[in-house]
């Protein structure tokens, strides 16, 4: 049970149905009070008709014997003089309540002897002989007419007759609000629970259609999960909503991971295929020169400690520059940062210049850009025939080094190539010589790593020139 309500499908349901049944009870008791208001109206203004009808008759000095009222159960009369005393009724009236005075029957001393209760008021409205009040008074009661109970809605009219102020009381039935209240009241209490079974029905329905994608992207998911095959892919609905994008975005997922993962069992192969030479080449100097120590190469034995050093560095950076590393320090100046790196290097084949003003800063780590300056230097220093040149300048928003060599060059469909690891261009070229074809691919990562690009184009003096492109920091 708690699995099912705490599915989406469930939820959704569950809220609509509320939201609608929330809004359907707070409209019908707005419909039901706005009815029973208007059916109230509707029988104040009845009675009031009636009053008025009996009071200008009563200013027309007829006798009360001879008033015309209402005799049936609809509009029970009451003609009161000032003392509350009855002097005229609707026939049939046995009980009423709410009015002047629950008498039903005419005081026969009242009409005997009439008049002489009228005493004008400051606060009262003050009328002539014949003349009926523009107020009205009104209220509910009950009232039985011929065996039926009742309840009404009460209006009274005053009226001066002769030396005394009458009050004509009529009353119009509530039975026809509260039948016209009661009917709608049960229509919405049959009908709401329908519309609210109809309402879940339909938000079950289409919520499942809409998350059957979903639920298929969820199966795929947890199969290629079990099999381990990244090359499958989630079904992709033809739709143009949030779950098409959700799992075209799934896919791009999947392929961003199926490319990192071959990428990385990739970069184990060739790391152990790297490892294995100069491991082997050490153990076999060494084995060597244990059975034989007058043959033990030690020069040869520490190149290639040196060269397996080297590489071990080189694999422990790439392993953390891929799994996020990112640069940490604070501003650098480019430019004194180029000329020490250049200046720690001895034994170089070819002396290298540089060009360029100190005070040029970036943000970074100083020892990941003088790791990319170097591997540059190296590269050119492999390639150059006479010389490398080492640029540092300003370029709109940019700092940028360029390492150039007069050497052959590289061929443009090779420029993107020779930035993959363990590339080497000259596959006849030595190991030794040509290094393990990760120096370039270390200075893309770390360029990449602080914002910055690393591309190489034609020198002017025919040869390769890299450029080292870093965001300058804002001021």
């Amino acid at each position: 049970m708690k699995r099912l309500f705490g599915s989406v499908r469930a939820q959704a349901t569950i809220g609509a149905t509320l939201v609608v049944a929330v809004a359907l009870i707070a409209a019908g008791t707005a419909v039901l009070l706005s009815l029973r208001s208007n059916l109230i109206q509707e029988a104040a203004a009845q009675a009031d008709a009636t009053a008025r009808q009996v009071a200008s008759k009563v200013a027309a000095r007829t006798a009360y014997e001879d008033l015309d009222l209402p005799d049936d159960e609809d509009r029970p009369v009451q003609v009161v003089d000032s003392k509350g005393r009855l002097l005229a009724v609707s026939e049939d009236l046995e009980r009423i309540s709410g009015t002047g005075t629950d008498a039903v029957r005419p005081d026969p001393e009242a009409l005997r002897e009439p008049g002489g209760g009228n005493d004008d008021d400051d606060d009262g409205e003050r009328l002539e002989a014949g003349e009926i009040s523009d107020e009205v008074e009104r209220g509910e009661g009950t009232a039985t007419v011929d065996g039926h109970t009742a309840d009404y809605r009460f209006s009274a009219v005053e009226v001066e007759n002769d030396d005394d102020r009458l009050t004509v009381w009529a009353g119009a039935p509530l039975a026809a609000e509260q039948g016209a209240v009661s009917t709608a009241q049960t229509v919405m209490l049959i009908g709401l629970p329908l519309l609210l079974v109809v309402v879940a029905g339909v938000t079950w329905g289409v919520t499942g259609r809409a998350l059957k994608p979903v639920e298929g992207i969820r199966r795929e998911m947890a199969a290629i999960t079990a099999s381990e095959d990244l090359g499958r892919r989630v079904p992709e609905p033809s739709t143009h909503d949030e779950v098409a994008r959700l799992a075209r975005t799934t896919n791009a997922t999947l392929t961003a991971l199926e490319a990192s993962v071959e990428r990385q069992r990739s970069f184990v192969a060739d790391a152990s295929h790297e490892l294995r030479s100069p491991i082997a080449s050490l153990r076999t100097q060494l084995e060597v020169g244990l059975a034989h120590p007058e043959l033990l190469d030690v020069a040869g034995a520490v190149e290639d400690t040196v060269r397996l050093q080297a590489l071990a560095a080189d694999l422990l950076l790439l392993a953390r520059l891929d799994a996020g590393e990112r640069p940490t320090g604070g501003r650098l100046d480019l430019g004194a940062l180029v000329r020490e790196e250049v200046s720690q290097r001895v034994g170089d084949r070819l002396p290298v210049t540089v060009h360029g003003r100190a005070g040029l800063e970036v943000a970074g780590s100083r020892g990941q850009l003088a790791r990319v300056v170097g591997n540059l230097v190296d590269n050119a220093q492999r390639h150059a025939a006479s010389r490398v040149e080492v640029r540092v300048r300003t370029d709109g928003p940019e700092a940028v080094v360029s390492v150039a060599d007069d050497g052959s060059g590289v061929p443009e469909p090779e420029r993107e190539r020779i930035f993959e690891r363990f590339v080497r261009l000259d596959d006849a070229r030595s190991r030794d010589d040509g290094g393990a074809g990760l120096g370039l691919a270390i200075a893309r990562d770390v360029a990449a790593r602080h914002g910055g690009t690393l591309r190489v184009r034609e020198a002017p003096e025919g040869g390769a020139l890299f450029e080292l492109r870093l965001p300058r920091p804002a001021d």
